[in-house]
């Protein structure tokens, strides 16, 4: 259902609130750059910080300005089943093509209690719905079991898995099967998570290096291995970069050099170190996005 290179997108800030026409430009070059899906209002988005009418705002503006031309997965997920329902029914009526909700953080529920979370999600909203599991940020750990419970009910049509685990793809296709969408987390690990049965990867850096991802997710479907590890070999230095501090702060810095927005970030992330920015810049420049 969704495959290639998926961007995470940011969201632009101008004196603290949405700058509303970056981001439509933002998302305009992001398709014409070869981009095969968008992402809006994850974490990536900061959707932490933004208001519930300022995170229906992006995920609108994003379709918008897509006009079908790729499909949108508006990221809708929240810690309130509640909440999450309610973000992801606007989505459905806004006219995403997807939902990205995440395993519930802070609350740290039990298998069940996940499995719970997204049925009543699923049975309250009809649009396909991508788990995101990001152990690392939420706690919880969802395990292959419960996603194989959760794979049969009829909304639930993949994962963006962000658990660095390369053993994960290949215990949940054979779980699972190969038509349930398995897209990596974690940009550095694309290429091994697509050999181990993913369809795709969700990607930060995606946001700074939209055409060098499409075209290292096409040469992978085309078989073209030795390509796709000269541009893997090529994005390294750039994924690790996009770390060196909590992200969405190295991305945003990199895509202000670019010229695409301002770097600002809202609170409690702030304005990266001067030797963070160091190592976006000299990444940048060896992959080429900057002379």
């Amino acid at each position: 259902m969704f495959q290639g290179s998926i961007v995470a997108l940011i969201t632009p800030f101008a004196n603290g609130q949405v700058d509303e026409k970056a981001f439509k430009a933002f998302v305009d070059w992001q398709i014409g750059e070869g981009t095969d899906a968008l992402v809006p209002c994850g974490t990536t988005g900061e959707s932490p910080t933004l208001s519930h009418d300022e995170h229906m705002r992006v995920t609108e503006l994003c379709i918008d300005v897509a006009k079908g031309r790729v499909p949108v997965i508006a990221g809708t997920g929240s810690n309130s089943t509640e909440e999450a329902i309610v973000l992801t029914r606007h989505a459905k009526e806004a006219g995403a093509d997807g939902a990205l909700v995440v395993t519930p953080y802070y609350n740290k529920p039990t298998q069940e209690g996940l499995y719970q979370h997204y049925k009543a999600i699923n049975d309250a909203v009809e649009i396909p719905i991508v788990i995101y599991n990001i152990p690392g940020r939420s706690i919880v750990d969802m395990s292959v079991e419960t996603m194989a419970r959760l794979a049969k009910l009829p909304n639930i049509v993949g994962v963006k898995d962000a658990t660095s685990d390369l053993c994960r793809p290949m215990l949940t296709r054979l779980a699972i099967g190969d038509d349930f969408c398995q897209l990596s987390g974690e940009d550095g690990t694309a290429v091994p998570f697509l050999a181990g049965g993913g369809h795709g990867c969700i990607s930060v850096t995606a946001n700074i290096a939209p055409r060098i991802c499409s075209e290292m997710h096409r040469a992978w479907r085309e078989g073209n291995l030795s390509k796709t590890m000269e541009l893997q070999d090529r994005l390294m230095p750039l994924h690790s970069a996009m770390f060196c501090e909590t992200s969405p702060g190295p991305v945003k810095y990199g895509a202000h050099l670019l010229g695409k927005c301002s770097p600002a970030t809202r609170l409690p992330l702030c304005e990266i170190a001067d030797n963070s920015k160091n190592l976006v810049k000299k990444a940048m420049i060896s992959s080429g996005l900057l002379n």
